[in-house]
């Protein structure tokens, strides 16, 4: 499952390494450097406005940098 979770955040990771370090990105979103690890192995989703803050600051769009998220909310509204 954690292995799973990983592939689906391989874009943010991508567009984070590009950016630079962890602790670059996170310091450039006022985050800690822990919080981005953490969203970036897929252990956290951020919330709202969080999302789309690094999707502005890595220019693409939140589902594809969360498709686990938008997959699992599609998935609720279909149900």
């Amino acid at each position: 499952m954690q292995n799973e979770k990983r592939a689906k955040r391989e874009l943010f990771s991508e567009l984070r390494k590009q950016k630079g370090t962890q602790a670059k990105v996170a310091t450039e979103n006022g985050i800690s450097e822990v919080y981005v690890r953490m969203i970036e192995n897929g252990t956290f989703t951020p919330g709202r406005d969080l999302m789309f803050r690094l999707s502005s600051y890595f220019n693409t769009d939140a589902t594809k940098l969360f498709p686990d998220y938008f997959k699992k909310s599609l998935t609720k509204i279909d149900n």
